[in-house]
This record gives structure tokens, sequence and C-alpha cells, in this order.
């Protein structure tokens, strides 16, 4: 299967012919269809988290557990796999789009386009692979009606959210499919845009608190980091240890194996290069690796390995932090296909790439052999870079729902470059049959949620699981 080209259609294809093929698609697979749930008699949700522990960091898997254990939201965050098994058996419209494969709200956010713009977007891409639609669609829909019960939102209030959710995506592609090409490709949110967009649906107080929030995403750079997860020693910058979250390479292993992983780390910073464009290339020779450590990240990805790396140039004056982060193959590639991509470093990259208006310019991808004999493919990108997520607990039912048609307009865009938007608006119309499905969906799956959280937590107290909760 070929990641860089999910699209149904030939570029040869009519308008009216992409359209017709959309109306086919309804046709075979209604709107309705889609509130569906069906799951295999065989799912077992816990046995898939355990398997997926087989190639993680062992120590940090309990770290996982408990992060997912802290309430059902964080425990749907953690459960892309078996959201990706269930979705699996439901009914698929045969539209295929580049996914996200983890469309849950946490997963967009806002970070400094190359014209230091902020712009707002996609921000996980670590299970991105061709697929239906709806997949992505579903997923986010029912995000929300997860977080809304977790913020103790009425049924008609969570109800509310999530169509506003489907209705932007549904309005978002009948509009990119009006558009020509190009222009679906240009387009993007700027996030001061959006936020002056939105003005009128929140209160002076809500519109306030979310300027304060964009000024403080920009002070979340390299600058900022350096001075939260990093101490002067000697005159040099170290990072400062923090186990399990943060740990130095050289608490890691003892001095020989911390010598051979940090080869092993400029090694893959230096042919990592080779991914990026040529003057971006010259723009990271400027610096210099100087210490790593590895960084717990997320919840879905705690076990998987991430390395932050301290980088210097001009004798120490200027610093720059990467994260090199471990890219296994995606969740959905049981259900969906595998991709084309051996090393999944480069699937996440492309599939990024292919997603978001902008992206990272020191985004890149590399594989690499550790000092355990075990090649590993890597992604890597800039650690901060005026990177920011919403504070979805602090968030009211107003609040929410601005954010949900934001995320789904988002998702429509990064969905209509690499599908065919055309018979993807053709399929959803212009009833509200669609985002009536996807809200009866995300209510089914959230009671799903709650039922598998109480799961994990029952194999943690009879010790098929094990969990740590103090991190």
């Amino acid at each position: 299967m070929d990641v860089t080209a999910p699209a149904l259609r030939r570029p040869e294809n009519s308008r009216a012919e992409r359209a017709a093929a959309g109306k086919a698609a309804r046709a075979a697979v209604p709107l309705r269809a889609h509130a569906e749930l069906e799951l295999a008699p065989d799912r077992d949700v816990v046995g898939l988290l355990l398997g997926q522990a087989t190639s993680r960091v062992p120590e940090l898997v309990p770290v996982r557990h408990g992060r997912m254990l802290a309430s059902p939201f964080t425990f749907f965050r953690g459960a892309a796999l078996p959201m990706a098994a269930d979705l699996a058996s439901s009914p698929d419209s045969g539209l295929r789009v580049q996914l996200c494969g983890d469309a849950h709200l946490a997963n967009f956010g806002a970070f400094a386009s190359p014209e230091r713009r902020l712009v707002f977007d996609l921000n996980d891409f670590d299970e991105t692979l061709p697929g239906p639609f709806e997949w992505d669609v579903k997923r986010l829909g029912a995000s929300f009606e997860v977080a809304g019960r977790d913020n103790g939102f009425s049924d008609k209030q969570r109800r509310a959210i999530v169509l506003a959710a489907a209705r932007g995506y549904r309005e978002a592609m009948r509009d990119f499919a009006q558009m020509p090409t190009l222009d679906v490709w240009y387009a993007g949110t700027d996030l001061e845009e959006a936020l002056q967009q939105a003005r009128s649906k929140l209160k002076k107080g809500r519109y306030e608190a979310s300027e304060a929030l964009l000024t403080k995403a920009r002070k979340r750079d390299s600058t900022q980091a350096l001075g939260k997860l990093t101490t002067v020693v000697d005159g040099r910058r170290r990072i400062v240890s923090d186990p399990p979250l943060v740990v130095p390479v050289e608490e890691l292993f003892d001095h020989l194996a911390a010598d051979a992983i940090n080869q092993e780390i400029r090694s893959l910073v230096d042919s990592y290069g080779r991914s990026l464009q040529p003057n971006r290339r010259h723009l990271l020779h400027q610096f210099t690796v100087t210490q790593l450590a590895r960084k717990v990240v997320g919840v879905g990805s705690v076990g998987t390995r991430a390395w932050i790396l301290l980088l210097e140039a001009d004798g120490g004056e200027e610093h720059l932090f990467l994260q090199a982060k471990e890219a296994q193959e995606s969740v959905l590639a049981a259900y969906a296909g595998r991709s084309r991509f051996a090393n999944h470093g480069q699937r996440v990259v492309v599939g990024q790439q292919l997603m978001q208006a902008v992206s990272d310019i020191f985004l890149g991808w590399q594989r690499t052999t550790g000092v355990d004999g075990v090649e590993r493919a890597y992604y890597v990108r800039q650690l901060r870079d005026w990177k920011f997520s919403a504070p979805i607990d602090q968030m009211v039912p107003s609040g929410m729902q601005v954010y949900a048609d934001l995320c789904a307009r988002t998702l429509a865009r990064a969905h209509a470059r690499s599908g065919d938007r055309i018979a993807i608006a053709a399929y959803l119309g212009s009833s509200e049959k669609f985002d009536n499905a996807i809200a009866d969906f995300a209510v089914a799956y959230a009671d799903l949620t709650e039922r598998d959280h109480a799961a994990l937590a029952a194999a943690v107290d009879e010790g098929r699981a094990a969990a740590r909760f103090d991190v």
C-alpha cells in the first residue's frame, strides 16, 4: 500500500464522476450506518494493550497504564489500538484518505510556522496511514463525548459538542470540494484569525483567556525549554534529571553503554539530516549535540523510546532542543493495510507533511541500531516551537463546542489534501444524517470506553497488568 497516494480517484476523473462515486458509496453504505458499533466476539482490550507492551521499555509500561487509569478520557487517549480494531468491524465508506490514526481532541494544537505565525493543526502522527475517512471522524467525535463526561457536561451539552464536530467536518469538506486543488493545499488555520472569527461565540472573559493562551504559546520555545529542563554545571548546560520522566543517558547505562548510545544518537542526527531540505540540513549542521536524555511523553506513547537532544552553537551561546521519537508500526496496519515504508519514521514524516498545512523545519527521519543490537526507526523534530495544546479540563461547554468545530474543520482540510474531497462531500451530503450518526456512535463508544477503563483497572487489581500512579 502506498502511503503517499491514498486517494480514491485518478487525476483524470471529472468532478461529476467523482461526485457520482461519492453518491454511489452512500447508496452502498448509508450515512445512518455510521452510528453502528459492532464488536468482535473475542474482543480483549487488555490483551491488546499488553501486546503493545512487548516492544516498549519495560519499566515504563506501568507508567503508561497508570496514566491511562487516571480517567476514562486518559484511557481513551492511550487506547488507539483497541479502537482501530473496533473500527475495522464498522461499515466502511470505501473513501480513503491519509488518516491521522489518533485524531482525538488532545492531538490538535498550536505551533509556529516557518514564517513565525501561530497556526493550528493536527500534531500527532504516530499512527498515520491511509484508511476510510470516517475512522478519524469517529475517533474525534468519541473523544469529545468522553472528554465532555470527564468535565461533567450534561447529555444535551455533550451532544451539541459532538454534533458541532460532525457538522463542522461535513460543511468544511463541502467548502473544500468547491475550491481549486491548489487553494486546498494553500489553506491553513491561522490561530489568531480563527479566534477572531469565534469571538462572537465566546463570552468576553473566555475570549480574553484564549488570547492569554496564545501569548503563553509563543513563549513555549527552546529558550523556555532550556530554562525548565537544564541547569548550568561547571559553565555548561546540562539536562536536569527527573526520573523516570527525564533521565540523562549517563544515568540509564554504565559508562561504556552511555558512550555508545551518545555516539548512536550523534550518528542518527548526522544521518537524519539527509532527510531534510538542503537549506535546513545546513542550518542543522550549525549545531552540535552535547547531551541527550530519555523523556516520557504523552499517554499512548509512554514506553516507546523518546530522546531529547540538547544541541549548541556559537561556543555554547545558542541552544536547540530536538526530540527523537521511536516510530513503531501503526496501530491501523493490521486493519487498514501495511505502509509501503519499511522505515516507520519515514511513514510518520510523510504522513504528517501530507496532512499538515505547514510542518516543523527540523522534521525528518532515520533508522539506527541500538547498543542492544535492535534496529529501530525514529522521527526527529523540535521539542518545542510555540507548541501548545488547549486546556481541555478547563473548558466550558460553549468553549468546547467552538473547539470541536475548529478541530473538525482542521481534520477536513487534512483529509481534503490527500483524499477525494469531492467524493467525500457528495457522500456526506447536506443533511444532518451523518452528524447524528456520529453523535450516536460517540455515545456508544464512550460507554464502551468506561467499561474498558474498568477492565484495565480490574486487570491491575488481579495482577494481570502493572500500573504506576506516582508519576
